[in-house]
Formats: structure tokens, sequence, C-alpha cells
């Protein structure tokens, strides 16, 4: 079983809307190197795990589970660079478009307009050329070793294509989450070598990968210097065995250590998107919320009446 908390693992920082930037970030949240396949990936890899190697089990879930949370930020992250882009300012109950006015006419100039037509401003489950995501980018060999070294090659790649996506905007928001998970690109590298090793692979030459100094991108520094590249979260509330693994020197050899803990020190604000007329995306108008409440009432209602006539299950009153 899995249990949310309705926060992001890292904030969403303020900016102008960008859609050039957020269809940039297409590729890191639905591209063959992106963050819904990482998710996939792990999971699938922990749900057909064979044999009694708990603590490789657990470390993979465990980075499996973040990329959950890693798809939620790149999601919303692309959403805020769409949200208000063509700048409409109608009242709610206006009728956008209306005597001929083009609204979004902004819209059909962007990169994939599918994030106007078909997102109402929000992120896809597509690269940035609009392809969609594939279950076929997911890996599970059913071989430990080789499944370590694909999630490894995985992470590298991912890691190498948002250091570059980096350089392609200078939007503070788009650089403030793509910092964030060029650490935990390599963070995860770490993971994953650090299994390697302890199968015998000894990695200290080339990690990370790309090797360069991350830490000349200010946004990256800064999360460098609070060292969440040296954590790692099992996100368990039943325990886990990924200390067994992820613990002692960092692979890359530059003398730091590495910390298992079960979650991350601080979560952040989740908030919810504006209504958005010009795309005919609002939330519920007065009338609809009346009725849904009503529903919602009846329901609640019904389920009480249906409980005292069908009285105490016997079942409750054993010892």
């Amino acid at each position: 079983m899995f249990y949310h908390v309705q926060n992001l693992i890292h904030p969403i920082v303020d900016d102008q809307p960008d859609p050039s930037a957020a269809n940039a970030l297409q590729e890191g949240l639905g591209g063959q190197f992106g963050e819904m396949r990482t998710m996939m990936q792990y999971l699938f890899q922990s749900f057909n795990f064979r044999g009694n190697g708990i603590p490789y089990l657990d470390l993979i879930q465990g980075v499996g589970i973040e990329e959950i949370s890693h798809v939620e930020l790149i999601t919303k992250t692309i959403s805020k660079l769409l949200d208000g882009a063509p700048e409409y300012h109608g009242n709610k109950i206006d009728t956008p478009g209306a005597g001929g006015k083009a609204t979004m006419n902004q819209a059909k100039e962007a990169q994939n307009p599918h994030h106007f037509i078909v997102g109402a401003q929000s992120a896809l489950p597509v690269d940035a050329a609009g392809n969609p995501w594939s279950g076929s980018y997911v890996h599970n060999h059913g071989n430990l070793v080789l499944d370590l070294m694909d999630n490894l090659v995985l992470e590298s790649t991912g890691r190498i294509q948002k250091s570059r996506i980096y350089q392609m905007s200078s939007n503070k928001t788009l650089r403030s989450t793509i910092a964030f998970l060029i650490v935990r690109d390599e963070a995860h590298q770490l993971a994953f070598a650090k299994a390697l090793e302890s199968l015998g692979v000894d990695w200290g030459k080339v990690l990370p990968i790309p090797k360069f100094d991350s830490s000349v991108y200010p946004e990256v520094k800064k999360l460098m210097d609070q060292g969440i590249h040296r954590e790692q979260y099992t996100f368990r509330l039943d325990g886990s065995e990924m200390d067994k693994i992820f613990k002692g020197s960092s692979p890359s050899n530059d003398g730091s250590e590495l910390i298992t803990m079960a979650e991350p020190k601080v979560s952040y604000p989740n908030s919810i998107g504006v209504e958005r007329p010009e795309e005919f995306a609002p939330g519920l108008d007065p009338e609809l919320k009346n009725l849904a409440d009503a529903f919602l009432e009846f329901k609640e209602t019904t389920l009480k009446n249906m409980e005292k006539k069908a009285g105490p299950n016997p079942r409750n009153n054993q010892d």
C-alpha cells in the first residue's frame, strides 16, 4: 500500500510564464530518460523482484517511490510555466472569445499547442517533441545486476539531459526544479552504484556522470551544500533494510558519507491551480457545487440508514 502526503518534495519558485521553457522541461517528464520512466521502471522492478535480497529490493523501491514525487514536482512545474501565458483577464462569468476576440492567440505560436488545446495550460505525458510516453521505455530484466546497471545508466542519462535543459532557460521556475532533479539524480546514481559496489563493482573513477562540477550552477550548489545529494529515503512505515547498502563512504570517493533516512527533512506546500475561464476550465460554479454537496449529503444519509437497518456485524462481537 502507498500513503500520500499532500506536499511537494521541493518548492516551485515563482517567475513569469514561459511555454518554451515548459516544453523543454517536458523531456524531463515524459522523455525516454525522464521521471515517468524512472518511476515506472523502479516500481516494476520492485513489484517483480525475486529472491531474498531484501536490502536491494528496499533500495530500488525507495528510489521508485521518491520518483512518484518527482513526477508530481515536474508536472506542476510545467503547469506553472504554462499557467496564465495567454494573459486572459476576463471574469469567470464572461464568455472568452466573445465578439470574435482571440483570447489565446499566443497559444498557437507555442512549441506544443497541445499544452493549450489538450492540456488547458497544463503538463502532458509527452516528451519535448510531443511524442507520448511509452511503457516500452521500462526495463525490468529479472536479473538484479543487470537491473542495477540499467538503472545507473538511466540516472546518468537523465542527469546529463537535465544539465542541458538547465542551460536552455534562465527562468527561475524551471531552474529551481531542474537543479533539484540534477542533485537527486546524482544521489540515485550513488545508490545504484553503491549496490553494485556491494556486488564487487568499483565505480569510483567514473561517477558522477556527466563528470563535471555541477556546483557551478548556483541553484545546484545551494542544494549540495545542504547535503541532499548524499541522502536516500525509504518512505516506509514498516521498516526498511536500505541502510544495509546505502551507508558508508560515497562511491564517488569524494570523502563524503551516505545517509539513509525515512523521508526528506522538509516538504513544501502543494498549491492547487487557479481556474482558467479562457480554457473553459473552471472549478465548480455555485450551482454545481450545491448539487455536489446535496448528493454527498444524500449518500452519507443513505449509508447511515442502511447500517442501522443491517444492525451490528456479528464478527465485530467475537473475542
